[in-house]
């Protein structure tokens, strides 16, 4: 366990990281009896920062780690959560600057669920987060690390807002109720080749929603809600992809749409 003092140092060093566009040693090298649980204390850290001198607003929430590819990739095994922001929003018609605003990034596609009422857990099942979605959207998240290299144990990666960087929705949605999510596939490209390819039940080896259901029960026990008008990103399916400045990705996802990024 971690004291105040450290919680709090923890999450000044990773808001200065975030805003320098520089890398920190592990934090898990540092303190290895660091608990998952004061992981998610020093992400509060962080996101209180952003919220009171930057003036972010939390519009949603992420959940990361969810598919096996990634869990290899990263060498991390079980899923986490961040904080979406305002200041994290990347519209269709933009480009991405990555010189000026990222580390080390990565894009990974998703299904992004927009709700229209609340999901508070513990208790949450799949059909509450149906009942709850208004509708789906492919998106992009681009994710980025202040841990220096990647070298990331869970509990850097739930300290560092679960890698969060920035997300794009698309506009074209869908019902979920209308979709089996388990069976939805993705294809995602990059310069135009077709570079990986997924299906929903990669998600935590069942599906988007089941993602959903982890993170509302999971928040649950935090006293956190999921609430209307929120954006939840339910995962990758797929690998993720390191990206630089020039390349565009795009990603389409069977009954739901496509949508496309572009990066300088």
């Amino acid at each position: 366990m971690l004291s105040t003092a450290q919680i709090q140092s923890y999450a000044e060093e990773l808001y200065q990281a975030l805003r320098q566009r520089e890398m920190v040693e592990p934090l898990s090298n540092r303190t290895p009896d660091m608990t998952v649980e004061d992981a998610y204390a020093v992400s509060s850290g962080l996101l209180e920062r952003r919220m009171q001198r930057d003036g972010e607003t939390v519009i949603g929430k992420k959940i990361g780690v969810t598919s096996k590819a990634v869990m290899t990739m990263l060498g991390v095994h079980q899923p986490d959560f961040g904080y979406l922001t305002d200041a994290m929003v990347v519209d269709e018609s933009e480009s991405l600057s990555l010189s000026t605003k990222m580390i080390q990034p990565k894009a990974e596609g998703e299904i992004a669920f927009v709700l229209k009422q609340d999901l508070i857990g513990p208790g949450v099942t799949a059909t509450d987060v149906l009942r709850a979605t208004d509708f789906v959207v492919p998106c992009f998240e681009i994710v980025d690390s202040r841990i220096k290299d990647w070298q990331i144990k869970i509990q850097d990666t739930v300290s560092d807002n679960a890698s969060c960087g920035y997300f794009l929705l698309g506009s074209q949605a869908a019902d979920p109720r209308q979709l089996d999510l388990s069976t939805v596939g993705m294809v995602v490209e990059l310069n135009g080749q077709v570079i990986s390819t997924g299906a929903g039940a990669a998600a935590l080896g069942s599906s988007p929603v089941s993602c959903v259901v982890w993170l509302a029960n999971t928040l649950g026990k935090f006293g956190v809600p999921l609430k209307a008008g929120e954006v939840i990103l339910s995962g990758s399916l797929v690998p993720l992809q390191t990206v630089k400045p020039g390349d565009y990705m795009s990603v389409s996802i069977g009954g739901i749409g496509r949508t496309a990024v572009r990066f300088d």
